[in-house]
């Protein structure tokens, strides 16, 4: 079957977000320039600015692709039917996959953030919600006496789970003695064993 140039468009978005990622990632947001950024793209810069007419457009982009694919992934893959406990472990080896080859996006995630409008914002929290939601849900079906009104400790112990999912970029390697599948399994069992610990 032909490509459609929906797919051909949709493909160089991404091959631009991702380039522009890896700039922003390298140089530093203020630093990288809109030049810089086409150059790695191979682009000339009119075309880039065809596609996004600014650095904060593209900051945007690159965050908000990055969330909603994570989130399709987790839609996906989701099986509300398995037990609590292996759908935490499923679902968190999902993350750390979709993790895989994405360390400049999440970078600019974590450091570009400031450049965006409160319109864009919002609609990043949007997604950051649905995906933190999902995960809340697990941690309440394995422990419903966090869900406590007094004591409320869903919220806490789900962040906590993102807190080391999300930070596994400052030190972990593809490649090295322990894998993803490794550290799914550690972080689950961490969260699982804390759990139970939590009083």
């Amino acid at each position: 079957m032909a490509r459609t140039r929906a797919q051909d468009f949709e493909e160089k978005q991404l091959a631009i977000l991702d380039s522009a990622a890896n700039v922003l990632a390298t140089l530093g947001v203020d630093k990288a320039s809109m030049s810089q950024i086409a150059g790695q793209a191979r682009i000339s810069k009119a075309l880039l600015y065809h596609y996004y007419p600014s650095k904060d457009a593209l900051v945007f982009a690159i965050i908000f692709t990055h969330l909603e694919e994570l989130d399709s992934d987790l839609e996906a893959s989701d099986d509300p039917a398995m037990g609590p406990s292996v759908r935490l472990k499923f679902l968190v080896g999902v993350v750390l996959e979709h993790y895989r080859g994405a360390g400049d996006r999440h970078k600019v995630q974590l450091n570009a953030m400031s450049l965006l409008t409160d319109e864009q914002k919002q609609a990043i929290t949007e997604v950051e919600r649905r995906i933190v939601r999902r995960f809340a849900g697990v941690v309440r079906q394995i422990s419903p006496r966090l869900d406590n009104r007094e004591r409320p400790l869903v919220m806490p112990v789900t962040m906590s789970l993102f807190g080391m999912m999300n930070w596994m970029d400052m030190w972990f390697k593809d490649g090295g003695r322990i894998s993803r599948e490794d550290y799914a399994e550690v972080l689950t069992t961490l969260i699982l064993g804390g759990i139970k610990a939590v009083r």
